[in-house]
Formats: structure tokens, C-alpha cells, sequence
């Protein structure tokens, strides 16, 4: 999908859908339909139906999130419970909700059809699963979306009024033009032409079209007079210098400054990511997803579907 290089309107809130497998640990339940069938899966799930869900992988970035809404005024970040499980079996999703106190009160559940279509309906801007084939048609549709695995352990000592999100650069926030030339041509070539083309903004992937802008509009209205915004944007990416300077300007561009940019070559992205402490990481190379899992929720941006 070609994204344009034009800024789109913010209009806010931020929209996030997010299906119970990625918000909730399900790991067991999901055994137990995989192995025993839907029958036992549903009554398993009645018969904990009071008993609150453990947090998933991306739990903690989306209660940061609503944590910047003020309830006495609309919304900044709205968030949509997207699941294949039937309506009978939304209340364990709402109970758990509401015990982790969480303002999460819309959602669609399906019976076992894809929650892809439901994306645009609601007008989701990031979409997070762990359903790969719903990932790739959210891409498609034009949506920022990623598959995310299991939750490593939480951050200890962490401002709990902040919220850090670390991006890959190339496919991810920017198209995938500039890597595609690494790709076909290599490393000297994919150099010669960022040098040339250094000042001249690059078109928007998936996580730049909606998504960005919103999320830099609310950095903007977190901002703190010392100039540090309870929303955080970091870009962690495999351009080094003087490849980076193209990132700089197309952020310029954009209007969508990050607070961090790690330009870290072939240096292992986990180790920034550790030392960033950053509530979740989305980037196009599984190599650098898998690492990341480690140290911090990370989500897979696929290609998108066909």
C-alpha cells in the first residue's frame, strides 16, 4: 500500500484495537481449544467466568494509554476489544477489564471469524494481535497493526505516568522503498541514495499514515515545560550515519519529532531497548521482534496481505 508523504489530519482520539489473545495471557485456554476442541474451551471459559484474565503482552502500553484520559473530558485514546470469541463468552473479557480498572467498554466478538473487517469499521489507527492473517489484512486495509507474542516480565522502577513507544524506521514508519534498495541492491547503493535524496522526505508505511500523527499529537499535549512529554516516541533503526539524516528530515517534515533516535547499525536493538525501558517495540524483521521479546512487548509488522 502506498502511503502519502503529505501529513494527514490528527483528530484525535487515538483509536486501538486489540483482540483478547494480545491484551489477556489466554496462553491456556487457548491450549486447551487447540488441543481439546471449542467445547472444552467454552467451558472453561464459563467456568472462570468471574475470575479476571492476567495481563498479555499488550496490557501495559494500553493502560498507559488510557491513563492520559482525563474523565471529565472526551477522550484522548479510545480502545476496542476485538476477539474471536463468541458474545457469550465476552463477559470474562469486560469482567477482567473492569477489574484491572480499565475504561474498555465497546468490542466485537465474532465466533471464529476474522476480526480484520472489523478494523476499518471502527476505525482502528493501531491495531495489535496475535492472529498473523488478521495483522496482514489490517495492513492492508491501510490500519497500523503488529503480532505480538508473549509478554516478557515488567519493568521494575518505572515512572508510572509515562508511556514509551519504540519504532523501526523503514517499512514500519517510513515505506519500504528505501529498505527495498538495501534488499535488492545492497549496502552501497541503498547509502548512495539516502545521501542523494537526504533532505527529500520519505513516504509513509503502515505506523506513519494515522498512527504517528496521532501519537504526536498527544506528545504535544503531554509536554511538560521542561520539555519531556509523558508520551515518548523513540526510533530505533538499522541506518546509521549519514543514512540518518533522512530520517531526521522526513520527521521534520512531518511535523512528528521523536524524543529519541537510535541509529544502531548492526548493534542489537534489545540492548537499547532494555536501556530505554520502552513499553513496546514494532518492527518489520522478525530477527529483531525475536530479540526484543526478551526485554520488552514487541510486535511483528508483516507485509501486508495481497
Amino acid at each position: 500500500m502506498n502511503f502519502a508523504a503529505h501529513p494527514p489530519q490528527s483528530n484525535l482520539p487515538l483509536v486501538v484495537g486489540v483482540s483478547t489473545r494480545a491484551m489477556f495471557d489466554l496462553t491456556e485456554e487457548h491450549s486447551v481449544y487447540e488441543t481439546q476442541g471449542l467445547s472444552a474451551y467454552i467451558a472453561l471459559q464459563r467456568a472462570r467466568e468471574t475470575t479476571p484474565l492476567r495481563p498479555g503482552a499488550a496490557f501495559e502500553v494500553v493502560q498507559r494509554l488510557l491513563a492520559l484520559n482525563d474523565p471529565a473530558a472526551p477522550p484522548l485514546v479510545d480502545v476496542i476489544l476485538l476477539s474471536k470469541n463468541s458474545p457469550d463468552l465476552s463477559l470474562r473479557a469486560f469482567n477482567s477489564c473492569r477489574h484491572h480498572h480499565l475504561d474498555i467498554i465497546r468490542g466485537s466478538f465474532i465466533s471464529g471469524r476474522s476480526v480484520a473487517p472489523l478494523v476499518r469499521a471502527w476505525r482502528i489507527d493501531l491495531f495489535l494481535s496475535n492472529d498473523d492473517d488478521d495483522v496482514r489484512a489490517a495492513l492492508a486495509g491501510g490500519a497500523a497493526a503488529a503480532r505480538l507474542g508473549a509478554a516478557p516480565p515488567p519493568l521494575a522502577d518505572d515512572p508510572n505516568d509515562e508511556v514509551r513507544l519504540a519504532l523501526d524506521g523503514d517499512a514500519v514508519v517510513f515505506s519500504e522503498e528505501s529498505d527495498r534498495i538495501y534488499r535488492e541492491q545492497g549496502l552501497d547503493a541503498f547509502t548512495r541514495h539516502e545521501a542523494q535524496l537526504a533532505q527529500v522526505p520519505m513516504n509513509r508505511g503502515p505506523f506513519g499514515h494515522t498512527f504517528l500523527p496521532k501519537l504526536a499529537d498527544l506528545r504535544r499535549r503531554f509536554m511538560g515545560a521542561d520539555g519531556i512529554s509523558r508520551v515518548r516516541i523513540s526510533i530505533v533503526t538499522a541506518r546509521k550515519a549519514p543514512a540518518h539524516e533522512r530520517v531526521i528530515h522526513t520527521l521534520r517534515a512531518w511535523g512528528t519529532p521523536a524524543d529519541e533516535a537510535h541509529f544502531v547499525g548492526s548493534h542489537d536493538k534489545a540492548s537499547i531497548l532494555r536501556a530505554t525501558r520502552a513499553h513496546i517495540f514494532f518492527d518489520d524483521q522478525e530477527a529483531h521482534v525475536s530479540s526484543a521479546r526478551g526485554v520488552v512487548p514487541a510486535g511483528h509488522v508483516p507485509e501486508p496481505a495481497k
